[in-house]
Parts: C-alpha cells; sequence; structure tokens
C-alpha cells in the first residue's frame, strides 16, 4: 500500500471519528456522495477507498454548503436535518430530585427550586422556560455542574455521575459574551477547537480547519468569519452575531451537551430566532444534547424545541416536562386550550406566572403531579440502571479511533483539560500576540506613553548633572518613581484579559499558569521595554556622567519587576480597577516616602524605620546617591543627613526579588481562588 493511499485512508477516517462510540457501524448516508460504507468500531481500521484527497474535500465542502442551506432557509419542527459523520459522542443527562435553597437569617432554608426530575437524549433540543423567579437558570447551572453553592439532587450522565472529565464533553453559553474585541470570529471559534483536542498531526489542518467552516455556516456566520468580535470600543459584528460566536464557541469544544443559559435574551426577535434555528442544526447534525433557558420565545422559535421543562415560582415546581408538541393539547386537557391566533408559550406563562391575572398555579402543579409525575419517575429509574458508556471510555474509544486509522491524535489524556500545557502556552501566546498587535492602546500605553513621558521628565531635569548632588539625587528619585508607577496605567487592561481568562478556565480551555507565563511574556516585555526607554531618555537630557548609568539601570529595573509584581496582583484580587487603584495608592506612596529623600532615616519615627527595610526605592536611592557621593566634595556630609548605610546592595537585592516571588505567589492564588464566576 502506497503512502498517498495511506493518507487518503487517514483523511477519509477522521469523518467517523467524531462519532466516538456512538458512532459504532455507522454507515455512509447514500445522499452523501463519494463515500463507501464502512465500520468504526474502536481499534478496527476503517475500509480503506480508493477516493482521493480532493474526493474528500469535495464532500466536506458539500456538507459545509448544506447545513448553510439549512440555516439560509425557513427551518421548522419537520424539516429534516441528516445527521453528519462528524457527530459528537452520544450523551444523555438524567436527574433525579434536583433541588436549591438558600439560608435565612434565622438559619432556616428558603426553597428556590422543589425537587425536579426528567431524562433528555442525545440531540434533543429542550427549552427549559418559567417566569421570573422559577429556578430555570439555577436548574440550567446545577446540570452544568456551574453551581457553586450547595444543592441537593442526582445527576448522571449516561448513567454515571459527573467526573473531572465532564468538561471535556459539555460546553456551557452563560448570559454574557465574553470576548476580547480584537479577535475575529474566525479566530474565537478556532480557538476553542484547537484547546479541547490536540491536532491530529497526520491530517492536513486543510481537511481538520473544514469542521470550524461547518460550524460557522451552522450559526450563519461565514460572512462574518474575518470581522472583529468588536464592543464598546471596537466597531465588529453584531449583538446578534456576536451571541452566535458565543454558542459556536460552545460547539467548537466537541461538546456532547450544551448549555446555554437565556441566549436570545437582549436579542431581536430576527437574531433570537437564528439563534435557536442554530442550536437546532447543531442538535440534530452532530447529535448534541442542547438545553437551552429561554424567555417567552416567540411561535416559530418555540416550534424549533423538542422538549419543554415549564417551571413555576414561589417556589420554582414543575407543571409540564414533555415534548413542546404535545404542550399545546395537554393544556386543552386540563381545560384551558389555547386561545386562537395567539403565542402558546406566552399563553402557558400567563396561567402558571403566580400573581397574574389568569394565573392557575395550583391547578398545573397538582396536574403535573397526577399525569406526568409518575411516568418521569419510572423514566428516570430505568435510566439510572442503563449505564452507557462513561466519558473516559467514549474518549478513549475515540482516540482509539483516531490511533487505528493512523492519524496521529498523540497521547490520549485523563486530564480535565484536553490538550498538553505545551499546546496551551502555544496557541495562548499567538492569541495575545495577534490581539496585541491590533490593538494601539495595547502598544502605545507601555511603550510610547513612557518614552513620551521620558521626553517630559528629561527636559525638566535638562543638565541636571552639572547641579549640586541634592538636586541630582531628586533627578533619581524622579526617575524610578516613573519606573514604578508605569505598571498602574496597565492594570485595566490585565483585568479585562482576567474576565476573559476566568471565563475560558471555568470551561476548561487552559490552565490558569499557562495564562500567567503567556501574560508576563508579552505583558512584561512591552513594559521592560518602555521603561528602558525612558530610563535612557531621561538619563540623555540628565547630563550626567554615563559611569552612574549601569548602576541606575540595574536598580530601575530591580525596581520595576518588583512594582509590576505588585500591581499584577493587585489587578488580579481587587474585584474591579477602581478597588485595585484604591488599593495600590496607599503601598505606593508608602514606598515612595520612606525612600530615605521625602523622608529620611534619621527624621524618620523610630517605630517606622522598619518600613525602610521592605522599601525596594528606599533601597535603589540609597546605593546609588552613595556611589555618586563618592565623587562629590559634599558626599559624606549629605550621607549623614540622610542617614543611608553603606554594603547594603546584597541584602537589597536578596528583599527585592523576594518580593517579586512572594507577589508572584499571591497573584497566581488570586487568580486561581479570587473573583470566581459565582452561580
Amino acid at each position: 500500500m502506497t503512502s498517498a493511499e495511506e493518507g487518503t485512508d487517514r483523511q477519509q477516517a477522521l469523518l467517523g471519528a467524531g462519532g466516538g462510540a456512538a458512532g459504532l457501524d455507522r454507515a455512509g448516508s447514500e445522499d452523501q456522495p463519494g463515500l463507501n460504507r464502512w465500520t468504526t468500531a474502536p481499534m478496527v481500521p476503517w475500509e480503506r477507498s480508493n477516493y482521493s484527497s480532493e474526493d474528500l474535500l469535495q464532500w466536506i465542502k458539500h456538507e459545509q454548503q448544506s447545513v448553510r442551506s439549512l440555516f439560509d432557509n425557513p427551518l421548522t419542527v419537520d424539516t429534516p436535518i441528516p445527521k453528519s459523520m462528524l457527530g459528537r459522542p452520544g450523551m444523555s443527562i438524567t436527574f433525579k430530585d434536583v433541588s436549591y435553597s438558600i439560608p435565612k437569617p434565622d438559619r432556616s432554608r428558603q426553597m428556590i427550586l422543589e425537587p425536579v426530575s426528567g431524562h433528555f437524549e442525545p440531540g434533543e433540543l429542550v427549552a427549559i422556560m418559567g417566569p421570573s423567579g422559577c429556578g430555570k437558570s439555577t436548574l440550567l447551572d446545577m446540570l452544568a455542574s456551574k453551581k457553586t453553592s450547595r444543592y441537593e439532587g442526582e445527576i448522571l450522565i449516561n448513567g454515571h455521575k459527573r467526573d473531572h472529565l465532564f468538561q471535556r464533553v459539555a460546553a456551557y453559553v452563560g448570559q454574557e459574551d465574553v470576548m476580547p474585541q480584537h479577535w475575529k470570529v474566525r479566530e474565537a471559534v478556532e480557538f476553542n477547537w484547537r484547546l479541547k483536542a490536540e491536532a491530529m498531526s497526520n491530517v492536513p489542518w486543510e481537511i481538520q480547519s473544514r469542521a470550524i467552516d461547518m460550524m460557522l455556516a451552522a450559526f450563519g456566520l461565514t460572512v462574518v468569519a474575518n470581522t472583529y468580535i468588536g464592543g464598546d470600543k471596537v466597531r465588529g459584528c453584531s449583538g446578534g452575531q456576536r451571541r452566535r460566536v458565543t454558542l459556536a464557541r460552545g460547539v467548537a469544544q466537541r461538546a456532547s451537551l450544551l448549555f446555554a443559559d437565556e441566549p436570545t435574551s437582549g436579542l431581536s426577535a430576527t437574531d433570537a430566532e437564528a439563534c435557536v434555528k442554530a442550536m437546532r442544526i447543531i442538535a440534530k447534525k452532530f447529535g448534541v444534547l442542547a438545553l437551552v433557558v429561554i424567555h417567552q420565545p416567540r411561535v416559530e422559535v418555540a416550534q424549533l424545541f423538542d422538549k419543554l421543562l415549564l417551571l413555576t415560582a414561589n417556589p420554582g415546581r414543575c407543571v409540564y416536562n414533555g415534548p413542546m408538541a404535545e404542550a399545546v393539547a395537554y393544556w386543552k386537557s386540563c381545560g384551558y386550550p389555547v386561545p386562537e391566533f395567539s403565542n402558546p408559550t406566552d399563553f402557558f406563562l400567563d396561567l402558571v406566572t403566580p400573581g397574574g391575572p389568569i394565573e392557575q398555579v395550583d391547578l398545573f402543579v397538582t396536574a403535573f403531579r397526577d399525569r406526568q409525575l409518575a411516568g418521569i419517575r419510572d423514566i428516570v429509574a430505568q435510566k439510572r440502571q442503563e449505564q452507557g458508556p462513561t466519558v473516559e471510555h467514549l474518549l478513549q474509544a475515540q482516540h482509539q479511533q483516531q490511533t487505528a486509522a493512523r492519524m496521529g491524535p498523540g497521547t490520549f489524556r485523563k486530564q480535565r483539560l484536553a490538550v498538553s500545557f505545551g499546546t496551551q502556552l502555544r496557541i495562548l501566546f499567538k492569541r495575545k500576540l495577534t490581539l496585541t498587535l491590533r490593538n494601539p492602546s495595547a502598544i502605545f500605553m507601555p511603550i510610547l506613553m513612557p518614552v513620551f513621558t521620558g521626553v517630559l521628565l528629561g527636559v525638566m531635569y535638562t543638565d541636571i548633572g552639572s547641579k549640586a548632588l541634592q538636586q541630582q539625587v531628586s533627578f533619581v528619585f524622579m526617575l524610578l518613581v516613573r519606573i514604578c508607577m508605569g505598571g498602574m496605567q496597565l492594570m485595566p487592561q490585565l483585568i479585562e484579559d482576567r474576565t476573559v481568562m476566568k471565563y475560558d478556565t471555568s470551561e476548561g480551555l487552559y490552565s490558569v499558569q499557562a495564562f500567567i507565563i503567556v501574560g508576563i511574556g508579552v505583558d512584561i516585555t512591552l513594559s521592560l521595554i518602555g521603561a528602558v526607554l525612558n530610563c535612557i531618555i531621561m538619563y540623555v537630557f540628565s547630563g550626567l556622567n554615563w559611569d552612574y548609568f549601569p548602576m541606575i539601570m540595574e536598580w530601575s529595573l530591580l525596581n520595576f519587576f518588583v512594582f509590576d509584581s505588585f500591581f499584577a496582583m493587585m489587578a488580579a484580587f481587587a474585584p474591579n480597577f477602581q478597588i485595585a487603584q484604591v488599593c495600590a495608592i496607599p503601598f505606593n506612596s508608602i514606598f515612595m516616602m520612606f525612600s530615605g529623600f521625602m523622608i529620611s532615616k534619621n527624621s524618620a519615627p523610630s517605630y517606622l524605620r522598619w518600613v525602610f527595610e521592605i522599601s525596594p526605592i528606599g533601597y535603589a536611592i540609597q546605593a546609588i546617591f552613595i556611589r555618586m557621593a563618592q565623587d562629590s566634595p559634599q558626599g559624606p556630609a549629605m550621607i549623614q543627613l540622610y542617614g543611608f548605610e553603606d554594603g547594603q546592595e546584597k541584602k537589597g537585592v536578596t528583599i527585592m526579588v523576594i518580593m517579586v516571588i512572594v507577589l508572584r505567589f499571591f497573584q497566581v492564588a488570586s487568580l486561581k481562588f479570587r473573583n470566581n464566576i459565582q452561580k
């Protein structure tokens, strides 16, 4: 067998590899040209074929065009959507007596959501609806394993409890669209795609990237693939398109379970329909189980859902759990037929909203318990006993299929994160560098602003080298202060990046450590360039002897690393920029005051002299001043006046290095444990 034929086999195997254990014995559809029937059992190579790479690419393009056609044309619940051979491993979800309550001041608990049970199958599009306060978002968060507070009940995936691999097959789309504004639409989707599976070394990227094209087509984003995400600072795609990008990123995570919390809120009726239409295409085309919290969809949107789970409020209780197509008949059987020419979902909500003009909450709660609850409990009991493949087994089966087809999937990982640390660094570095180059302020603030400030201060201290020693020390003090304060202007961007990181890491895309390393590698490099340029420019204007320059630069850079670590720690710890700034200013002021220049060791109160022992600026000014005093007749008297001590350089360097290590440790700890997304 030639290498060209082996390459063709590998490429064709890619089509079946996405199916995992759920795709066993899957056959090619007759209406999909250019493919033969094959089996896809684990460890069994796919049937060899003599089709070329060009034929395979044509098939993928045909698949992409069919998906795009589904999105561009009217879609109803009866529109046939053939399953793709690029489908996901099938995942069902079963939940029994899931409930949530909150503590009250008297130590009792207030019930928010009474026990709810249910079961949903792969490929279903499920609507979770109810009035405000009914607990629909709470239920979704519990099912998606996003609830950070305690709740009751049992949730099973394919009959098994959720484990650390759950996020490898689940995607959660919250109510916010949190993405860098200078990102492009295709880059955002590709980012999630690459971080949820190692690249297959033996499969050309042209083949693998077609799956991304298919996601863009399914969500109607092909025409804006190269448009910025945009936001309040950058002109980009519309709000509806941005919402669909967030959904597409979730699907691009190779997720078998998609949880979406009010994805249509704030959108026009047309954009809302486009979002739900895209989710139905994805659910049916790729076998994704999608659970969607939605509020009062219009008729065309509601009809796209397969199942409806309807809740009432005060407290949250289930009033209907069944097929959406049978809901109208159910309401009629309860004695409340839907009025002609009205939106059924609006009518449903009017009847189950407490305090409404036509509310019948008790009637429908009782009807659910009498008519549906027993059947749902039977289904849940049955599904709890029918254990399917675990998440690990499905992922391993998919990996074995790819290995059998010689696609080069790499080593199978049992960790929460799908890709190696090196891959995370590479992808994050590429994104960080791309966004930085596109954002003028990301370059202007750390580089051009220090240059401008250096010129301004340099002009103010022109030829200070010819003045008295005490005036020269004021120049050194100002230079160090400028170097130290430069990091504060980067805190808003650091906090914005932190917010994006929190959402990304909550989805298991990458680790906090990788984010920090990449941030340090790019941000510190730019800031360091700005600091060095600032120091050189000010020194050129000063006219000081160049013999002092290496020492001044050395102490300036040491202070730069200390204060950069301090500002990074504050940006990680504080909830927002305003609080970070308020907390940072007192510390900066103390270190500046106790630098030995504004307040000398001799004049400081005895009970505050210990501050000099931890003042980075103090050690720098002391070392620089003592060196400059050696060349001045007034040097010894000035040293005695300020109380400077010789031979403190090693101690100062040691303390500053320790400060950098400690501050970076607290930065990492704050990024991991502070300001997490609370549900």
